[in-house]
């Protein structure tokens, strides 16, 4: 059951814009993943959530999103590439795109988020 309400202007924009030759699932990853990838405008200041394994509650870290996770690791998700604010330069994790909050990013890179979580909210999948 979708979560949010079909919004006409994101179907057409995932229709014609990240999805227009998409015959299988990886088509259908791969068109999210260079649609995010032209997109957002990396470097971005943004807030990670995640869920602490040992508690479950949601830790909320502040970090710097360098760019796309590797092709490879966006065949299920969509992943970026993280590092903590103040961290070794070294220290770079995946994170799902959903988990990441986007601090003061341009038009177009707030966008492409919110189609992402829209997709995911629809309970769309590859």
């Amino acid at each position: 059951m979708a979560s949010v309400e079909r919004d006409e202007t994101r179907e057409n924009r995932i229709a014609t814009e990240i999805l227009v030759d998409a015959e299988d699932k990886e088509d259908r990853a791969m068109g999210w993943y260079y649609y995010l990838d032209d997109t957002l405008d990396f470097p971005f200041m943004a807030k990670w959530k995640k869920k602490s394994r040992k508690t479950s509650t949601i830790e909320e870290k502040s970090v710097e999103v360098l760019g796309m996770a590797p092709e490879d690791d966006c065949l299920k998700d969509m992943y970026v590439e993280v590092a903590y604010i103040g961290g070794k330069d070294d220290d770079v994790y995946s994170a799902k795109l959903s988990d990441i909050e986007a601090i003061d990013v341009d038009a177009e890179t707030q966008e492409a988020i919110a189609d992402w979580m829209y997709w995911l909210a629809r309970g769309y999948k590859f």
